[in-house]
């Protein structure tokens, strides 16, 4: 049986010729980049052609990207480095209720360290006003951080107006570009972005390979201690054949974001438009916001969305559900949650996430079997029919 894969945002396959140019830097060019020899330069000279290729990608300055393990790190070292570098300013922060978890719980650690958290709500459609942010200023606020687009809903977050209010006020900005990175244009200079983070594998790169973009001037302590690389700020021996294969991945998804963006744009809304038509019940989140061109999440009101998930799973198709599973009972979405959706539509949503490898006939398929499967859910629980 022929496999469909349709949670491109939780992780994307490394491009092959991504994967044949790190390669060598597994075995043939070994050496530590912080080495003064011929073989510690060779290396050097890579990671730093790969900065550049991701200061062009979000356009920054190469001297302002501080390479790391991926989004969690970043997100981390953004978060509360930058917070407990700022803490004679003020202690007083600004995020969102529907942020990932790897800036939620750095917060909530900010909130065990004693700083305060202000946690804005979104709309209903799943958009976190500008105005809204800047109603939560106060005269100690050090930081806000928002994300440029969320990994549920794929809504599209204003970020260069957020940023334009935290600059007016001389309030650091971090910007979780984590699911936004790939699919839409990343700026980090006219988001006005104090700290921005990306990571590899969310973009057809490798796992394990992430960036904190901190512009000239940023204050951030780091969160782990040894020697003086990345400014300071990220101490370790550099990864080079991951930090390889981000460089490239920046590279070729800025290369395709024209081509790929309308085509994705295309098929998710017929998937939409499609499975709205033949199944009573559907509800669309982000309905009415800007999205990412990829993502589709859809509430099949009546069953359980991890049900659903599973049961695409014994059909080949691979999808995620909008509520995570934990000690035996399913829990609504934090971000649904957020939005006012009601929990039994919280627990309905099923996350569709297309990417390069997506096709057409791939779409036709899922619309062929998600209307049964969903049926055949709701024919076994009465509840679920009424």
């Amino acid at each position: 049986m022929p496999r469909i894969y349709l949670d491109y945002n939780a992780s994307t396959p490394c491009r092959p010729e991504i994967v044949e140019a790190m390669t060598p830097w597994f075995g043939e060019h070994f050496a530590n980049p912080s080495s003064v020899h011929a073989y510690g330069q060779d290396a050097k000279g890579a990671v730093e052609e790969a900065r550049a290729q991701v200061a062009a990608f979000v356009n920054a300055a190469a001297s302002e990207v501080v390479f790391t393990s991926g989004g969690t790190e970043s997100d981390n070292l953004a978060v509360l480095g930058a917070a407990r570098a700022l803490s004679g300013k003020g202690r007083h922060v600004v995020t969102t209720a529907i942020e990932h978890e790897a800036v939620a719980h750095a917060c909530d650690q900010l909130e065990r360290e004693g700083f305060s958290v202000t946690r804005v709500p979104p709309d209903a459609s799943g958009v976190v006003p500008a105005d809204a942010v800047a109603q939560a200023f106060r005269d100690d606020t050090i930081l806000v951080s928002v994300m440029a687009a969320n990994n549920e809903t794929g809504v599209i977050q204003p970020s260069a107006d957020i940023g334009a209010r935290c600059a007016a006020r001389g309030i650091a900005y971090h910007v979780d570009a984590v699911q936004a990175a790939g699919k839409i244009p990343i700026d980090a200079a006219a988001w006005q972005a104090t700290l921005l983070t990306i990571t590899a594998h969310k973009f057809y790169g490798p796992k394990g390979a992430g960036a904190l973009i901190a512009r000239r001037g940023s204050r951030v302590l780091p969160l782990q201690f040894g020697g003086e690389h990345e400014r300071g700020k990220r101490p370790g021996t550099a990864n080079v054949p991951a930090i390889v294969g981000l460089g490239l991945a920046c590279r070729f998804a800025a290369e395709a974001l024209a081509s790929q963006a309308p085509r994705l744009t295309a098929l998710r809304d017929r998937l939409e438009s499609t499975l709205l038509d033949r199944v009573p019940r559907v509800v669309r989140h982000g309905e009415g916001a800007p999205r990412v061109p990829n993502t589709s999440h859809l509430s099949f009101v009546g069953v359980e969305g991890e049900h659903v998930v599973l049961s695409l799973d014994m059909k080949g198709i691979a999808v995620s559900a909008g509520a995570a599973c934990k000690s035996g009972s399913t829990k609504p979405s934090g971000v649904l949650t957020a939005m006012g959706v009601p929990d039994a539509v919280a627990r309905a949503a099923v996350r569709f996430s297309l990417g390069r490898g997506t096709t057409e006939d791939d779409i036709d398929r899922v619309l062929q079997i998600v209307p049964d499967v969903v049926a055949k859910i709701r024919a076994a629980s009465p509840q679920a029919a009424a």
